[in-house]
């Protein structure tokens, strides 16, 4: 196989397949609003999640960023008071499933390169799997995926590395076989718990220096895989 050991990526969806702040911005705004009573109470609630409201978009220290559903909904209860978690919750969940969805790179071609030879593909994200599923149809890329996990699939969720040896259990690979591609440190450390080699991305909100002390190399997107798959064909897993 031209990708040498590697058999299998596992991508992490906002931020790696899709940019994060086209998506999350909105979804944020407008989740935001909605739950807002006044000016004052918006500003409060965007403070909660370190979200900037004039630029739509996530402080780099917001743990939105890799957080769960469960985890957005616990920033936000103590400013809504009367609010049911679980009911917030199904909220954040529905309004995810229509967000805009913008990618870095043409994903169909590219993932349809990775099939080709031979890789076993996946999504493992801290979003709902119901909503990871839906993206991924409006995206027209669900059937070239084997597995999509979500924090709610019964295998926890990034840090934790069990969802990522869910993926490598279900098809049988040892997990050094796997790449988990990634934007966030949060993807990152599930990798090198799960003992699969992390591989960082700069299409979300975290820098370089973020990312590789603990990537086994950063790329500007997803559309540099491949170039980097060849290089480890050539040189093997340490080159």
């Amino acid at each position: 196989m031209a990708t040498g050991e590697i058999q299998a990526i596992l991508f992490d969806k906002d931020g790696t397949l899709f940019d994060f702040d086209a998506t999350w911005g909105a979804w944020a705004s407008g989740q935001l609003k909605a739950l807002a009573r006044s000016e004052l109470h918006l500003r409060g609630l965007a403070a909660a999640i370190a979200f900037d409201l004039d630029h739509a978009r996530f402080y780099p220290q917001s743990p939105v960023i890799a957080g769960t559903a469960g985890e957005v909904a616990d920033l936000l209860l103590p400013l809504l008071p009367g609010y049911e978690r679980a009911d917030l919750i199904a909220s954040l969940d529905a309004a995810a499933q229509q967000v805009p969805l913008v990618a870095p790179v043409p994903l169909r071609p590219l993932l349809e390169t990775f099939r080709a030879q031979g890789l076993r593909l996946g999504i493992c994200t801290n979003d709902s799997e119901a909503t990871a599923h839906t993206h991924a149809r409006r995206a027209e890329i669900h059937e070239l995926f084997d597995m999509i996990i979500g924090y709610d699939s019964g295998f926890g969720a990034k840090p934790e590395p069990g969802p990522l040896l869910a993926f490598a259990d279900r098809f049988g690979l040892d997990p050094s076989a796997v790449v988990m591609v990634g934007d966030s440190r949060h993807d990152l450390y599930a990798a090198r718990a799960a003992g699969m080699r992390g591989l960082g991305v700069l299409s979300g909100p975290a820098s370089e220096a973020d990312l590789a002390p603990v990537a086994v190399a950063v790329l500007p997107d997803i559309g540099a895989i491949p170039e980097w798959l060849r290089q480890q064909g050539r040189a093997g897993r340490d080159g």
